[in-house]
């Protein structure tokens, strides 16, 4: 097999930082908050933070720009909630203030990243000359039906 110059998901600079944030939050903070958080804080620590590489994984995966910048504004909303989980838990006396302090610095680098990668992106268009790339998928809303109604029923005001 020959050398190949196509790179991976695993050069990609913002999902290695995001993967190690996670490891670092699953290994050393979630084993130290409280056994009567575990069904609560902990979990959606856990699923927030596991969420921010994934999206930008799932980004990384996709052909189009747009598709990728989706995925990477996913992402930085996973961001944001670990940062408001991890407030909570700090503010809630499960740990002290310099691991927040760590914390919330390492959370500051991720947005940069997130956000220059966002900009990359969003530069680059990349997809944008392949065929069909000028497509949008545009579902029209649904009106909202009450019990016993159709949809016949719903006729748009003149």
């Amino acid at each position: 097999m020959g050398k190949t110059d196509e790179k991976g998901l695993e050069t990609l600079q913002v999902w290695q930082r995001a993967l190690e944030f996670a490891k670092l939050v699953c290994k050393d903070i979630l084993p130290k908050l409280p056994s009567q958080e575990k069904w609560a804080l902990v979990e959606q620590l856990r699923r927030s933070v596991q969420s921010v590489p994934a999206n930008i994984a799932e980004g990384y995966g996709r052909y189009y720009f747009q598709e990728s910048v989706r995925f990477c504004y996913i992402a930085r909303g996973s961001l944001e909630e670990t940062f408001s989980h991890l407030a909570l838990a700090y503010h809630l006396g499960y740990f002290p203030d310099e691991t927040y302090r760590s914390l919330t610095a390492e959370i500051q680098e991720l947005r940069r990243m997130l956000n220059g990668y966002i900009s990359f992106l969003k530069a680059s268009k990349r997809g944008m000359s392949e065929p069909g790339s000028a497509l949008y998928v545009r579902e029209s809303p649904s009106p909202y039906l009450e019990d016993g109604e159709s949809p016949e029923t719903q006729l748009p005001n003149p």
